[in-house]
């Protein structure tokens, strides 16, 4: 078990937020085959974690790997569901980067662009710990609330 874990395990405020309960719902759906069922719901979210000594040792340039990417789509699909589950308004994200982890990632509900992230150094793609986590999830998730009740006939369109 990593620090994060056992860090969690001891202050679990994270661990009951809305935003978490739907990541790990959007990771649980990826199992199709029941490899991940002996894990935990937080040992299947910690590569997500990456402290400053972490991210030290990545280099400041490189190429995102497959799994990092990866990992980035499931974040902002919980993001996509959670703001339906809000809003009733499905989303549907798209992603343009370029190898080097260069592009950005929108959210798009309607014809309503409800979530416009420009995206760098995706192969340091990571959050210092679980609050972390908890906490920019849920400020997209908020961004893309607002911007549909700002514009609802647009992103009902």
């Amino acid at each position: 078990m990593s620090e994060a874990v056992a860090e969690l395990e001891k202050n679990p405020s994270a661990e009951t937020a809305p935003f978490l309960k739907t990541l790990i719902g959007v990771w649980r759906a990826q199992d199709t085959h029941g490899t991940w069922e002996g894990k935990s719901d937080l040992e299947l979210l910690e590569p997500y974690i990456l402290d400053k000594e972490a991210r030290r040792a990545l280099p400041i340039i490189g190429d995102p790997d497959p799994e990092t990417i990866w990992r980035m789509e499931l974040f902002f699909n919980a993001v996509c569901l959670s703001i339906e589950k809000a809003t009733k308004v499905m989303i549907s994200p798209m992603l343009k980067m370029s190898h080097e982890g260069f592009g950005r990632m929108v959210l798009i509900g309607g014809r309503l662009i409800v979530v416009n992230k420009q995206l760098r150094d995706v192969h340091r793609f990571g959050f210092d710990n679980f609050d972390k986590l908890v906490e920019e999830g849920d400020k997209y998730v908020k961004q893309g609330v607002e911007m549909i009740e700002k514009f609802p006939d647009v992103a009902k369109y």
